[in-house]
């Protein structure tokens, strides 16, 4: 934690990388950010009393590089940074569908570059980060980056092939669930209560089936069997929604996300 790390591009996913480094115990003072707009770097030297500088000072003063910016602003960003950073810097890039080559083919030979990819839960620090090395990175390098985005949530190493399949599990997932509650809601209210209520309901269902697949270690199908007892509710339930195919349009739905994650990791965005 006495390396000194600059987050460029400072949304939502950037703010909360930052705000988690601060609670593990990163020194403002050793953190660095960029911002387009100079209301926003104020906002976060106030909140965080962290410096804000520009891209080209984040490449010389910082160890590792963090590029939270959107895919379509990669390109440009690192043409920006290309003269800058030697190979003794860490790139560390959090933007969906960008690979490793497409970042080390524009910056000085043998950089070492990380690609990360978080999820939005990261803004409640219950984030999923799934980390892969590029050609030059090595396990330190893996361990710097999870050092990071573990403050977050928890983070997960695989082959880079594997990232566009994460993607649609991991990035893509929060999505998932929360058009399901947003169903079961409908559902709720088309059965006579409150929409209030029938959120609350969900929600805490849901937080509660979660803890429990995390803690108890038991299989999935193990959990729901132990809810779905002979000739009951549950089951009438399951019935319906393996006739209307959810499970095979749940398989079909993440495999479209996974080919997407390839088109725009081939720059067909």
């Amino acid at each position: 934690m006495t390396q000194t790390v600059a987050v460029l591009g400072t949304g939502k996913i950037g703010e909360a990388l930052l705000s988690g480094m601060i609670r593990a115990g990163w020194r403002p003072a050793n953190l660095l950010v960029t911002t387009r707009r100079s209301e926003r770097a104020e906002e976060l030297h106030n909140r965080y009393g962290v410096d804000s500088v520009s891209n080209a000072e984040a490449a010389k003063r910082a160890d590792i590089l963090i590029l939270a910016v959107k895919p379509q602003d990669m390109g440009r960003l690192l043409d920006e940074l290309a003269e800058h950073v030697t190979p003794d810097r860490l790139v560390v890039s959090a933007a969906a569908g960008i690979t490793t080559a497409f970042i080390e083919d524009r910056l000085a030979a043998n950089t070492p570059v990380v690609r990360v990819m978080p999820n939005t839960p990261v803004l409640v620090d219950e984030g999923m980060s799934v980390i892969s090395a590029g050609s030059h990175a090595t396990t330190d390098h893996l361990a710097a980056a999870e050092a990071i985005f573990g403050g977050v949530g928890k983070t997960l190493r695989v082959p880079e092939s594997q990232q566009d399949a994460a993607t649609a599990l991991s990035g893509s997932g929060p999505a998932y669930f929360y058009f399901l509650v947003e169903a079961m809601t409908d559902a709720g209210i088309l059965l006579g209560l409150p929409r209030a209520q029938a959120h609350e309901l969900i929600v805490q269902a849901a937080i509660g089936a979660a803890v429990m697949l995390r803690d108890s270690g038991e299989h999935p199908v193990k959990l729901r069997e132990a809810v779905t007892s002979p000739a009951g509710t549950t089951i009438s339930a399951i019935r319906e929604l393996e006739n209307h195919g959810v499970r095979a349009a749940l398989i079909a739905a993440l495999e479209a996300a996974r080919d997407r994650s390839r088109e725009l990791a081939s720059g067909n965005g």
